[in-house]
């Protein structure tokens, strides 16, 4: 595919990603989860479930009207996510909006399911979900794309939606028994009117959130070609650590802050919340040090071929470095507004995240403006507005429950950085002769980037393993038993 097509793409997932993080994580995580959570543990079950029944109701048909409406005005909707396309990019931008549409209603049901499993402690299936996602969308560019071009991945996005709602609806009725009723409906039952109050503060944060991401890509657009696929591709490999560990760790944690804070035992709160930010910043921090320093190396091998050029992997990796920067920060902030939302305390973050949005777009305006960085200074901002969504979030969560054991996160900070530091240093002594080694074997093309990829990796994980035994760090014990019992 070429630049245009791949702009035109990402820029058609604007829409669908702006209403699937405004119901999944404003209503999951803010609302429903701590509400159904607390039903189950008092013993409520069936009224748990009259409640989820009348939310998941109303939550299909809110979804079927969007979607069609959607698809109906996608030629509007177009010039709101990229100002500067023109004539067969738009085009294809309009058509690629209509077709990934669907994805919106599929996604946002699985994800709801997922709280639900989430709810009964059930958490590898619905981390599975976005694994059978993401199949589909290569599995849509391997066999549509020579076909029908980047239109086969828009068939592929979709395909991969419903197959990860199915999965996740399956499993669901086989866990809870068939408890969702689909004719129940009660819009004055207590628990439901709850979500909304609390609901709409998350709402709207996340709205603000998602805003700046739509700004973002709006300012890409205006750009050289091919800067909305860089900034895409180099966030979605800094994304990668975010859904496999920050996103699971915090997943895990969010019942359990949930129901301490219910049962008021303000101690056992803050140990989780801090050990949960710090198990996230020992695998943040070397992910970030391992993308600076291999950032060449991981997007030739995941991404150079066919059309993606020298010139694509040169602006990508630029866009990695500064995303690179706040990953720790965004790393964290998967876990802290669900701090406060497990204290049914929806508000807070909305200040947080508007004050970090418009500090958001004023710095990409700056970093535009005044400086050279062109793509890479919207990566940067991006890094900033995480640190300080991250800073005024340990603030504000200090206030309200007493502590936030500053003195233990600062320590794993400071020993992860020190640690991941020791590993770039060895990963950039070792790259040169590791790459000769592997030519004297006369091996070469995508065998010789793979090997010289995963050979370094390796080699990273392994050091930073040794140095933080060394730091005596206990970060690294506590990752094995959240691995071994799968539950906190």
């Amino acid at each position: 595919f070429d630049r245009a097509e791949t702009d035109a793409f990402f820029a058609a997932f604007v829409i669908p990603d702006f209403m699937y993080y405004l119901l999944v994580g404003g209503a999951l995580s803010a609302a429903f989860i701590p509400l159904f959570s607390g039903y189950l543990a008092r013993g409520e079950e069936e009224e748990g479930w009259r409640m989820t029944s009348t939310f998941l109701n109303i939550t299909i048909v809110f979804l079927s009207a969007f979607t069609l409406l959607g698809m109906v005005f996608s030629r509007q909707l177009a010039p709101l996510v990229a100002y500067d396309f023109r004539d067969e990019q738009l085009k294809l931008l309009v058509q690629l909006i209509r077709m990934m549409f669907p994805a919106v209603f599929f996604t946002a049901l699985a994800g709801l399911m997922g709280g639900i499993l989430h709810s009964y402690r059930h958490f590898f299936i619905p981390a599975l979900g976005p694994v059978v996602y993401n199949i589909g969308i290569i599995l849509g560019a391997f066999f549509l794309g020579p076909r029908f071009g980047i239109k086969g991945m828009a068939v592929g996005v979709v395909a991969g939606a419903m197959a990860n709602f199915l999965t996740q609806a399956a499993y669901m009725v086989k866990i809870t028994g068939g408890g969702y009723n689909p004719s129940y409906l009660n819009i004055r039952h207590p628990g439901f009117r709850k979500i909304l109050v609390l609901m709409v503060p998350a709402l709207i944060g996340l709205s603000a959130t998602q805003l700046n991401n739509w700004v973002t890509t709006n300012m890409a657009s205006g750009l050289v070609e091919g800067s909305i696929t860089a900034l895409r591709f180099g966030q979605r490999l800094v994304l990668l650590p975010l859904g496999i560990f920050a996103m699971a760790i915090s997943t895990v944690y969010f019942p359990t802050l949930a129901r301490f804070a219910a049962r008021q035992r303000w101690k056992d709160f803050q140990e989780n919340l801090a050990l949960a930010v710090r198990a996230i910043f020992y695998i943040t921090v070397p992910a970030a040090i391992g993308f600076v320093v291999l950032r060449y190396n991981i997007i030739r091998l995941l991404f150079e071929y066919n059309k993606f050029t020298a010139r694509d992997t040169e602006m990508t990796a630029y866009a990695l470095l500064f995303y690179s920067i706040g990953l720790f920060a965004h790393g964290a902030i998967q876990i802290l507004p669900r701090g406060f939302y497990a204290l049914k305390d929806t508000v807070t973050p909305v200040k947080i995240t508007g004050g970090t949005m418009g500090l958001g777009i004023l710095l990409n305006f700056l970093l535009l403006k005044y400086t050279g960085l062109n793509h890479g200074g919207l990566a940067l901002s991006f890094s900033l507005v995480g640190i300080a969504n991250m800073t005024a979030s340990l603030v504000l969560l200090r206030r309200k429950i007493g502590s936030i054991r500053g003195r233990s996160l600062l320590r794993t900070l400071v020993f992860s950085l020190l640690a991941a530091a020791g590993m770039g240093i060895v990963i950039g002594f070792l790259q040169e002769p590791w790459g000769r080694l592997l030519a004297s074997f006369n091996i070469g093309g995508f065998g010789l980037i793979f090997l010289q990829t995963t050979g370094m990796i390796g080699a990273g994980i392994l050091v930073y393993l040794v140095l933080s035994k060394l730091l005596r760090m206990e970060e690294l014990e506590i990752l094995w038993q959240l691995v071994l019992r799968r539950k906190v």
